[in-house]
């Protein structure tokens, strides 16, 4: 009989089948990812197997029984944590965790309300893997330590085969079902589906190694091309908006998890956004209703990132932090040299989000965090202030601001897991399975409130005459895996063209005495507000590196894309792989349509990762002539 017996390795093969089946069974009790056909479903089947059997594989180079069952219950238990922290992070962002997340520590003690309240009791099951193989180890008994070596290397040979055979078998599969699967990336639940969570992370660490590198190796050339893209769709002002509050103070409002759904709606007879509601039919104000958040997995710092730079956000992290070091173009900057104060308000840790470092980069002239305010006894939320005394205190602030001023205003009370003191609830909870919608209609009323009290300080401080009010709704406040009450709340089933249109944010300019104010049904995204802003304010922006356009522009183009790939038109919306018909919200007759508008999204998105990956706008020339060149910081 052959020394190299399967009872030798068997606490290897159970190790392999118990972690294969916990997460399998993890993609279904943990992701809501759509599976369209008996292919895709094997696919999601086969592909953990590939990389189990890899990883697991090591263990038969390893000699000693005792060394190689630690390796064993150490992979384990490491496969359990990526699949648990995977699951908890969906939960909130609907999407998966990439590598530079890992690293924004910084976070993790601010964030750690929301991520507990993600918490499930039964996420245990992703560790019962560790369990089962300990107990393998403790009681099944195993073959002898030693076996003729060149049945051994016969055996890894086999093994190690069928492993790398199996994979490449994955891949084909894959590739019939998406063709240029890795080349097209920007869904990440596309890869899971397809490579399987941890060859997903493997392949994420190649591209967060590549972009690095980006830098490195780039050297101006490349702007070239992208100038030309950019100067090709810029869209001209229109004759009749350009400069129509030049001089004036600018005061842009990031409206916290604020979505446009509850705009003009009520919650069981209770008007949700009494105030806002108002505005929309306000003389003074352009509320736009047809506006999309645009943000990725850096929320509240990308959609500033958009708003300071109309460029998209990095795929599958914060630029915040991966490159805080960059040379930009600011909407700061351009104000600052057209003689603005610029700064942040936001009563805030400072270092939240890089917030610190990064602000120099956009060239913020100051910031007011959370030093900068005096928060008293009921007044502290979240992570910082109650947004109706935060209002308060920075009008104060303001006043000492030398003007014209140009401000960014973030507030805090609308965020997950939209939890809200006694006093401060103006009306009563949404009742439906999600404890997370039925509590954010509460914390959405109250934001109103604060934002109608901040006008009525600005009228009484003498700066409202004299300043434009920009705001608008930064990222989504409830994510998709709560589709079921949002169904509810809506009355319909949730499909991804609902997905998609519920991304849709509130945008308000208010312009004091204007007299022209409007709804407006053009439709945008957050990269157009800094093009808008500007226009306004009468500084042209036909020379500035920018993806977004001048919303009051007639060259608008209605063409808005989201950081995962998705797209909006004013004809189809793309959501998961499906163009759907905009009036109907059903599958487009002719899917061909979205073809031409899938291809250009993929080609702006990566002409933005390429300006920030390689940091390209260093060389970009200044208006005398001279290129920018500025050492990272």
């Amino acid at each position: 009989m052959r020394k190299f017996s399967w009872p030798k390795h068997s606490v290897l093969i159970i190790a392999v089948i118990a972690t294969w089946l916990t997460t399998y069974i993890g993609y279904y009790t943990s992701f809501n990812m759509k599976i369209d056909n008996a292919m895709q479903q094997f696919i999601l089947l086969i592909n953990p197997l590939a990389f189990l059997l890899f990883i697991y594989g090591v263990a038969l180079f390893i000699k000693k029984t005792k060394t190689r069952n630690r390796y064993i219950v150490a992979v384990s238990f490491i496969t359990s944590f990526i699949m648990f922290a995977n699951a908890v992070f969906y939960r909130f962002f609907t999407d998966f965790i990439t590598l530079p997340l890992l690293f924004q520590t910084s976070n993790f003690a601010d964030l750690s309300s929301s991520i507990t309240e993600n918490l499930r009791f039964l996420d245990l099951f992703f560790f019962s893997d560790v369990l089962i193989i300990l107990v393998a180890i403790r009681f099944f008994k195993q073959g002898p330590e030693r076996v003729q070596e060149s049945s051994s290397k016969m055996g890894r040979k086999v093994y190690f085969a069928a492993a790398a055979t199996l994979m490449m078998f994955n891949l084909a599969l894959a590739e019939t079902q998406r063709p240029q699967l890795l080349t097209r990336s920007f869904d990440r639940e596309l890869l899971v589906k397809n490579l399987g969570t941890y060859n997903y992370h493997l392949y994420d660490l190649f591209v967060q190694s590549k972009s690095h590198a980006q830098r490195t190796f780039a050297d101006g050339t490349e702007l070239t091309e992208i100038e030309n893209y950019v100067k090709a769709n810029h869209a001209q002002p229109d004759p009749k908006m350009f400069g129509t509050a030049k001089g004036k103070n600018v005061i842009i409002v990031s409206l916290e998890s604020l979505q446009n759904f509850v705009i003009n709606n009520d919650m069981d007879g209770h008007e949700i956004t009494p105030f806002l509601n108002g505005l929309t039919n306000d003389k003074d104000t352009f509320y736009f209703d047809n506006f999309y958040q645009q943000t990725g997995l850096g929320k509240t710092s990308d959609s500033e990132f958009i708003v300071e730079n109309s460029l998209y956000g990095r795929n599958g992290s914060a630029v915040f932090f991966t490159h805080s070091g960059n040379t930009y173009n600011s909407l700061s900057e351009r104000l600052g040299e057209n003689g603005y104060a610029t700064s942040v308000m936001h009563a805030n840790s400072k270092s939240f989000w890089n917030r610190d470092i990064m602000y120099k980069a956009l060239n913020v002239q100051k910031f007011y965090d959370v030093d900068s305010y005096t928060i008293g006894e009921d007044e502290a939320v979240n992570w910082g202030m109650k947004d109706i005394p935060f209002f308060h205190q920075s009008v104060n602030l303001m006043k000492d601001i030398k003007q014209p001023f140009a401000t960014r205003m973030i507030t805090l009370t609308n965020h997950h897991p939209f939890d809200l003191d006694e006093q401060d609830k103006l009306i009563p909870e949404y009742t439906s399975n999600s404890n997370t919608l039925n509590k954010y209609f509460q914390t959405v009323r109250y934001m109103d409130e604060a934002v109608k009290e901040f006008f009525d300080d600005l009228k009484e401080s003498g700066l409202y005459e004299n300043s434009i009010i920009v705001m608008y709704g930064d990222h989504y406040g409830i994510s998709e895996n709560h589709n079921k009450a949002m169904g509810m709340y809506m009355d319909k089933e949730i499909t991804p063209f609902d997905n998609a249109e519920l991304q849709k944010v509130p945008l308000f300019i208010h312009i004091p005495g204007s007299g022209e104010g409007k709804k407006m049904h053009e439709l945008g995204g957050q990269v157009d507000i800094r093009p808008t802003i500007l226009h306004l304010l009468g500084i042209d922006t036909k020379a500035d590196m920018q993806f977004g356009s001048d919303l009051f522009s007639p060259d608008h183009e209605p063409f808005v894309i989201f950081r995962d790939g998705r797209l909006v038109t004013d004809k189809n919306i793309y959501a998961q792989e499906v163009c759907y018909d905009i009036e109907t919200g059903e599958p487009a007759i002719d899917e061909a349509q979205c073809e031409p508008y899938i291809e250009r999204a993929n080609t702006e998105l990566n002409y933005s990762d390429a300006l920030i990956n390689g940091d390209l706008l260093r060389f970009k020339e200044r208006p005398d002539g001279s290129p920018e060149m500025k050492e990272s910081k």
